[in-house]
């Protein structure tokens, strides 16, 4: 048999090199020193994108705001974009009021703010004034002699009128007699005397009766003529009336709708006003005082269908009293009729669906209007027609205001109100994906929004973003009233937020789970009547975490442990190797070893993986295999073909298996299996490979190292045991406690790797060495692989000739 060569010794990583600590610099003891800090530190390119899209004004440059993480994220932009416009120009009231041409479409009326509130109190005092002083001018004694004086001229004429009637009756034979309810009865007359009763007409002669009957005929066609000019009399008097009351009630106006124009200097509102003044004069009735005596039908009054006054009300749909700067709102529930309002409808006395100007509401998009209004689009496009709406008011920049039924089979709102013209500016947060996907689908939406804003996930260590954490900190305790935390506490955080970055030279640039951890740690403080919030805080919450999370871990690590899972730990297999997984459950994210197993035969149908062919694998883990299939080729094809039928498999695995991390692991069972020289079990693999069998970062490499030694901690930690990385990994290193102590104690080792051949032969104690080099691993695949194929040349040869049983035979 050949001798095999040794393989030098295998370099590991001490515990210098693993250990990882962050130290301030700039000396403070506790945050209680440190000022407060913007939540938005080291993203330098999403805040100019922010700053230009704050300063664009038009053009549809509104914002779209990804990679914001935490359930404050709109109010933490609410306060940044609001500490940006304090001192932009306050925007104006917007208003609606009665239109006195076109009721059905109330007026929209735009006014310096802090108008829309006074416009509406100066209309009330108006008509409680009117309300109280016309009645007391109406019985004014110039106004009773002047309508005394109107009287008895009409009566003068009144009575010419009657005297006129009485005069032609007689000469037509007739007396006029006043009748029961002001009826007026024609009495004929027979030399001078009036006829009694209808026996002493009845005795006439016939010729009487018909010359009586003709001058009465004759009589009331005169009668007609005068009663119509009565009537025009009295219209008349009631038309001079009713200019007297007008006259009076003018006077006691014209200086109150005066000084409201001087107090609200506007066009519009006088324009508005002019009519309110003509409706007051032409509407006098409504504010004069009910008549003393009592009605008998008192039991059952008259009933105005609406308010009289209604009309004079002024709606204050926007409303910038108490703004100051431009608006800055947060929609937190961005519903159709939050964002655009409605037209609400009641039911009235009678039982009808009523609505009127005063019941216009409006949405959070115009009460921003000359602001800016933030949202998340992620809810806004799941509700019923908001996504619709808002592209079509940003591209008109104009609002509709109507009634909102979406189930409704009908409308019944009969109000049309003037749209209004907005300047709003919206700031929408959402997902990247959701914004690519927009901006391929969504003609319009890249019109509308033309700015995106990008913060990123991470931010570099330096000084200026390591204080950063410690201001968080000190922000959040003043502001919740939390205790202060030391500094070794705040670098405790600091390194809670590397090893969420995953990155030695980063740190997440996310306040928002900093924050989480913070308050769970003040927690425990005060559960220990801590004045202070220690480190050991923060790794209590830090411990109490995994503790409420890892039941899943622990029950598969005792799966393991018990034998129900298999997982060798020790000695050597062939065609086996421990790959490394990570699994995330809820949020929780722990690593797990993994039997990768690997046959080989002759054959022609190359590398088969099982995963894939029983549908478990993702795309990525599929061309993690196919590259093995290229390494191959590229390593051992150069002078003979590759005759070979392969399959991978991750053993006891039944759920999908994504990613590439685990190809190096199936590359070393693959090579064992065709060498049959066997691999080390006491080691764990991760990592990616290239056909150049370069070895690749990975991710999550802190998790599967820490899942592959609590495995050998549980089971016996024997000093043997470690795991294989890509080297590039070394700066994502940011291990427990506990696994650096057992490097420290030389009870487990972290091997780094740059090439497949340096964990070939940690794994089997043998040089990889060169194709052709005697004695090394590839020398021992490259052998192997040709016998495969003369094997198959020669069975194929021997099958064309007969030879063999003939009942099995390999088909490409």
């Amino acid at each position: 048999m050949e001798k095999l060569k040794t393989a030098s010794r295998p370099r590991t990583l001490g515990p210098e090199e693993l250990r990882f600590a962050v130290k301030y610099d700039s000396g403070f003891a506790t945050t209680e020193e440190l000022l407060p800090e913007d939540e938005f530190v080291g993203q330098e390119r999403a805040l100019a994108a922010l700053e230009l899209g704050l300063g664009v004004a038009g053009g549809r440059f509104n914002i779209f705001v990804s990679g914001l993480a935490g359930s404050e994220r709109l109010h933490a932009l609410q306060r940044w974009v609001a500490s940006r416009v304090a001192s932009a120009p306050t925007p104006g009231d917007w208003v609606y009021v009665h239109n006195f041409q076109y009721p059905d479409a109330p007026r929209a009326v735009y006014l310096r703010a802090r108008q829309g509130v006074q416009l509406k109190q100066l209309l009330r005092n108006l008509i409680k004034t009117l309300k109280e002083d016309l009645p007391k001018a109406f019985r004014q004694e110039a106004f009773d002699k002047e309508k005394a004086q109107l009287r008895e001229r009409y009566g003068n004429r009144a009575q010419e009128l009657n005297a006129q009637l009485d005069r032609l009756a007689r000469e037509k034979g007739f007396l006029v007699q006043g009748g029961p309810g002001g009826n007026v009865i024609i009495v004929p007359l027979i030399d001078g005397k009036v006829l009694q009763s209808p026996e002493e007409f009845s005795r006439l002669s016939e010729q009487e009766r018909k010359d009586i009957d003709r001058r009465q005929h004759e009589l009331m066609a005169e009668m007609s003529q005068l009663t119509n000019k009565q009537r025009d009399l009295i219209r008349q008097m009631e038309e001079d009336i009713r200019l007297v009351e007008r006259r009076f009630c003018d006077n006691l106006l014209t200086p109150l709708i005066g000084a409201i124009e001087r107090e609200i200097d506007n066009a519009e509102v006088t324009a508005y006003l002019g009519e309110v003044r003509e409706h007051i004069l032409d509407n006098l009735d409504d504010f004069k005082e009910a008549p003393a005596a009592p009605s008998p039908f008192a039991m059952f009054p008259m009933v105005r269908e609406q308010d009289p006054f209604l009309e004079y009300e002024v709606n204050v749909i926007v409303d910038n009293s108490n703004t100051g700067g431009a608006p800055v709102l947060v929609e937190m529930s961005p519903s159709y009729l939050n964002l655009f309002g409605t037209i609400e409808r009641v039911v009235d006395r009678f039982g009808r669906v009523v609505t009127n100007f005063t019941r216009i509401k409006s949405g959070s998009v115009l009460r921003a209007h000359g602001g800016y209004l933030v949202l998340s689009l992620e809810d806004a496009l799941t509700e019923p027609a908001v996504w619709k709406t808002l592209r079509r008011t940003l591209r008109s920049r104009r609002i509709e205001m109507e009634t909102y039924e979406p189930f409704a089979l009908f409308s019944a709102s009969g109000l049309k109100p003037e749209p209004v013209d907005i300047s709003t500016k919206v700031i929408v947060v959402g997902s990247p994906l959701l914004y690519h996907l927009l901006y391929v689908w969504d003609e319009e939406f890249r019109e509308i929004f033309k700015v995106r804003a990008d913060f990123r996930p991470l931010m570099e260590i330096e000084e200026s973003h390591l204080l950063a954490y410690g201001r968080w900190v000190a922000k959040l305790c003043q502001e919740e009233g939390l205790p202060h935390f030391e500094r070794v506490a705040v670098e405790r955080l600091l390194e809670f937020g590397a090893r969420q970055a995953g990155d030695r030279e980063k740190l997440l640039a996310s306040c928002a789970e900093v924050s989480d951890l913070a308050r769970e740690a003040a927690y425990w403080a005060r559960k220990e009547d801590g004045q202070r919030v220690s480190a050991r805080h923060v790794e209590q919450a830090l411990q109490n975490r995994v503790f409420r999370s890892n039941r899943i871990e622990e029950e598969v690590r005792e799966l393991i442990t018990n034998g129900t899972i298999l997982v060798d730990i020790e000695g050597k297999r062939v065609g086996q190797a421990n790959g490394l997984s990570v699994l995330e459950i809820g949020g929780y994210t722990f690593g797990r070893p993994a039997r990768v197993t690997a046959s080989v035969a002759m054959g022609q149908a190359g590398i088969i993986n099982i995963e894939r062919e029983s549908h478990l694998s993702g795309n990525i883990h599929d061309k993690g295999v196919l590259i093995l299939s290229g390494y191959l080729r590229n390593r051992y094809g150069q002078d003979k073909p590759l005759a070979l039928s392969a399959s991978l498999c991750f053993e006891q695995s039944y759920s999908g298996i994504e990613g590439d991390s685990a190809s190096s692991a199936e590359l070393y069972a693959l090579l064992s299996r065709i060498s049959n020289i066997p691999l080390r079990q006491d080691i764990g693999v991760t990592g990616s490979v290239n056909q150049w069998g370069e070895v690749q970062a990975v991710g999550g490499v802190n998790e599967k190292i820490e899942g592959f030694f609590d495995v050998c901690r549980v089971k016996g930690l024997t000093g043997d045991q470690g795991v294989i990385i890509p080297a590039a990994n070394i700066r994502n290193l940011i291990l427990k406690p506990e696994v650096l102590q057992a490097v420290s104690e030389g009870k487990f080792n972290v091997y780094p790797v740059r090439h497949i051949d340096e964990g070939v032969e940690i794994l089997t104690g043998i040089r990889a060495g060169e194709i052709g080099e005697e004695g090394t691993v590839n020398e021992a695949v490259t052998r192997r692989l040709r016998e495969l194929a003369l094997g198959l040349k020669a069975f194929a040869v021997s099958g064309e000739r007969g030879e063999g049983n003939g009942h099995f035979q390999e088909r490409s």
